[in-house]
């Protein structure tokens, strides 16, 4: 970094200001809905999984730590979203499932989350989106 404007153009400061961006526009939309960007991720991942999942599975396709996650997750319970049970064929392991009123949850904001994320994007032309789409995946991926 040879002078502190070049500051403005480093990836991280930009993916932070971006990632602020998105959280904010989240909570506007969502507002009065009791949901953080952390919990819709892990009630839309536990929705779409066809069989049952245990927390460190759920947070691995979320892309968590397992203790971030956890603490969600306990907080998603109390709310009543999502509830633990035993799991019958190894009665170690505690699977996940989403409530009847952690559906419901995400009916109702889902299309509030569609907004936040359109407005996210809303500066660009639809290849430009594309292209970020691409982009972020293949940084997320580390690949």
């Amino acid at each position: 970094m040879e002078n502190d404007s070049d500051f403005a153009r480093l990836p991280g400061h930009l993916i932070r200001r971006v990632h602020q961006r998105a959280v904010a526009s989240f909570m506007a939309h969502t507002q009065g809905h009791d949901i953080t960007p952390l919990q819709f991720a892990l009630l839309a991942g536990l929705a779409q999984s066809p069989e049952d999942v245990d927390q460190i599975t759920l947070a691995q396709r979320a892309a968590l730590d397992t203790s971030t996650a956890a603490s969600a997750l306990d907080r998603m319970e109390a709310k009543g979203l999502i509830e633990r049970r035993l799991d019958p064929a190894d009665r170690r392991r505690r699977v996940l499932h989403i409530t009847a009123a952690g559906q419901m949850q995400l009916r109702r904001v889902r299309k509030f989350v569609v907004r936040a994320q359109d407005e996210i994007v809303a500066p660009l032309s639809e290849k430009e989106r594309d292209t970020l789409l691409t982009l972020l995946k293949k940084l997320a991926s580390g690949g």
